[in-house]
């Protein structure tokens, strides 16, 4: 495309200078040999990459940061890479989800601070992608994403495992007395065995298809596994692609409408995508300042069915997903319901990239007249135990138990959950609800992925599987159940849910979208007023501000003072 009229580059602030300062920030660079020329006003173009050993799911991202710089350079472009705080959801404790924001704020300052047009985003775990696209949003640059890719299909003893969903699955059995501890540890390493993010429909692969959905990547980016060399290939077109967008100056806001999140939200309903999703989209829209609530996903998503026969919510892995024709195949199924001109990061709007793709696997990739699941997205709830929402996914749910009523089992916090969740003298069955307080944003601090409880030994040695089980926590992409997550408010902001004691009745309607806890407000008027409200539980440092700021699930979880964006203008001389 031809270049468009635009502004000064931002770099050239830096770089262009012919005086002391401009020879500082050259003289610097040039001590790794660049040459002068490169100086010259071409597009500078940051590479903002999350690479870290203690990220298992981005420990590839130097060879995708190297196939970047090739594009850039090949573009006429000049790539500097930069780190930025990596997220593993594996390994970091209490949760990744405590970090997602400061990340985000490393991302957004790094931008705005450092000489830089346009930025390539390298993501792959869970919380690093929406922690960059945030960020990113907050400058308003242009900018595009590129994911690391999931990892190959888990083998073990001859079939698929799939990553998270095959730990749920096999920790039961081996707390269900049904699997030897040896198997277990065998399994470690035949679910894990190449480079990438979980291969099931978890949330790094539904935030790698909400990339896509939305616009900000080029086709393709959702599925390619991590290890295939058109990986490599998707990398190297970016670091084209994001010189020609500095060159027509397509910020991010440009792609980043409303008719984008839409388009993501449907989509997430036809992919049987993480609920994740939910609190990640809300935080991005209100960094790029696209009024979006939790209603749009049950408005948008509630009748829209699922499409896509993968692990937790079916049968098949990414890895198959992408050999299917991956995400393409199911936006193309979706032409009846998504906005066809939504722009997207290679110029060309959402449709014209998808409107040719073709199914090479029906078993896989339903149509949209066929579906896997009907009536699939995610739905949110309402009632008196959840005033401002609660989330669940009832791809992953059990039919029979999107209507019911039990008698609650309560536990205050994660640790107590694990201190009587294997009492043999729990009094628990199959139908009583599960209820876990103070695990949502501000209560575990983070907002954990606690929701999906473990089942009662008592009860799996029924041959039970799943029971419903509400919290004020998030769940695992990966993981699977009737189960209520991002009650709002939380416990430990004072929502109802603080109130709930054994023995309540807990009334579920889903396809009423309902959440009811049958205790009279006279009765919870008298809780409410023996109720103590937490302190925080750090006296200083980042956990003291996140408490203090951190908005609630329904809001998106991020900090209050983070939401809108501040742009990208040049911060003055640091001399």
């Amino acid at each position: 495309m031809s270049e468009t009229p635009h502004r000064v580059r931002r770099s050239q602030a830096w770089f262009g200078r012919q005086d002391r300062d401009g020879f500082i920030y050259r003289s610097w660079l040039k001590n790794r040999g660049i040459p002068h020329d490169q100086f010259d006003g071409r597009p500078v173009i940051g590479i903002c990459n999350t690479y870290s050993e203690l990220t298992p799911c981005n420990s590839h991202f130097r060879t995708l940061a190297e196939q970047v710089k090739i594009g850039v350079w090949e573009a006429g472009g000049f790539p500097l890479e930069f780190p930025v705080m990596s997220l593993g959801e594996t390994l970091l404790r209490p949760t990744a989800m405590l970090f997602r924001n400061l990340a985000s704020m490393d991302v957004e300052e790094s931008i705005r601070g450092n000489p830089l047009d346009g930025i390539v985003l390298l993501m792959g775990c869970d919380k690093t992608t929406p922690a960059l696209l945030m960020g990113a949003s907050s400058c308003d640059l242009p900018a595009i994403g590129v994911s690391g890719g999931p990892m190959l299909n888990g083998k073990f003893r001859g079939a698929d495992t799939g990553s998270g969903t095959g730990v749920w699955q096999m920790s039961e059995e081996v707390r269900a007395g049904r699997m030897a501890q040896e198997d277990f540890f065998e399994a470690e390493s035949c679910m894990h065995r190449s480079h990438g993010h979980c291969m099931t429909m978890g949330t790094a692969s539904t935030m790698a298809s909400m990339v896509e959905a939305l616009g900000m990547s080029l086709p393709g980016n959702a599925a390619i596994p991590a290890v295939d060399g058109r990986r490599n290939v998707l990398a190297r077109a970016s670091g084209r692609r994001i010189v020609e967008m500095v060159n027509e100056d397509m910020v991010m806001s440009k792609i980043l409408t409303r008719a984008a999140f839409e388009n993501a939200i449907r989509t997430n309903a036809a992919i049987g995508g993480s609920t994740n999703a939910v609190i990640h989209l809300l935080a991005i829209a209100g960094r790029i300042g696209i009024d979006l609530s939790l209603a749009d996903w049950d408005t948008l998503g509630r009748d829209l069915p699922c499409l896509v026969n993968l692990q937790p919510s079916g049968k098949y892995l990414m890895e198959d997903f992408y050999y299917a024709g991956g995400l393409p195949a199911v936006i193309r199924e979706l032409d009846s319901v998504i906005d066809r001109n939504a722009l997207t990061a290679n110029g060309k709007s959402l449709w014209d990239n998808c409107k040719d793709a073709p199914n090479w696997n029906r078993d896989v990739i339903h149509s949209f007249a066929e579906p896997f699941k009907a009536d699939a997205g995610i739905a949110v709830l309402r009632g008196n135990l959840c005033p401002d929402g609660a989330v669940i996914k009832p791809s992953a749910a059990t039919p029979a138990l999107l209507q019911h009523t039990g008698r609650a089992v309560v536990f205050e916090n994660s640790e107590h959950m694990h201190q009587r969740l294997d009492d043999e003298n729990l009094d628990v069955d199959e139908h009583c609800v599960l209820v876990l307080k103070n695990c949502g944003p501000k209560g575990y601090p983070g907002m954990a992925e606690a929701g999906n409880m473990p089942l009662p030994p008592k009860v799996l040695r029924k041959g039970i599987t799943d029971m419903v089980r509400v919290s004020d926590a998030r769940m695992s992409g990966t993981a699977y159940g009737t189960v209520i997550l991002h009650v709002a408010p939380e416990a430990a902001a004072g929502g109802p849910l603080a109130l709930v004691r054994d023995g309540d009745m807990v009334e579920l309607d889903v396809a009423g979208r309902r959440l009811h806890l049958h205790v009279s407000e006279q009765e919870l008027a008298r809780r409410r007023a023996d109720w103590i409200a937490p302190e925080a539980p750090a006296p200083r440092g980042w956990v003291k501000l996140y408490f203090d700021h951190v908005q609630q699930a329904n809001l998106g979880a991020d900090l209050d003072f983070l939401v809108g964006k501040s742009g990208a203008a040049v911060p003055k001389d640091n001399h």
